[in-house]
């Protein structure tokens, strides 16, 4: 029987749960030419990671749910920026960003279901 069960658990699909760890104010908005364009961000609350998703709000909409391209203090890399301090943040495969949007990084944690 425990055979069976644990046979059976291995089928079930894993509970997938979001957690947000950050928000970003986009301040300004750079082109530039090896980057595309790049957002100059505060990070209202939490801390931004560079291996977080990444999902942009305009008028509490979500406009586009991605990763991060770069994440850049200045003009270094970093892999993460806290509360209070700007950054700047590319993202991947998405250009149209606007002064006044809000960034909110997420990280998802798959959880195994069980019978």
């Amino acid at each position: 029987v425990d055979d069976v069960k644990a046979a059976l658990s291995g089928l079930l699909a894993p509970e997938r749960r979001e957690e947000i760890i950050g928000t970003a104010d986009i301040l300004e908005v750079f082109s530039i030419t090896k980057a595309g364009r790049v957002a100059g961000c505060r990070v209202s609350s939490g801390l931004v990671r560079r291996n977080a998703r990444v999902r942009l709000l305009r008028d509490d909409i979500v406009i586009h749910d991605g990763a991060l391209k770069s994440l850049k203090r200045f003009k270094d890399d970093v892999r993460e920026v806290r509360e209070g301090n700007e950054c700047g943040i590319a993202l991947e495969s998405y250009q149209d960003v606007q002064s006044g949007d809000v960034l909110e990084f997420y990280e998802v944690e798959e959880i195994e279901r069980s019978l």
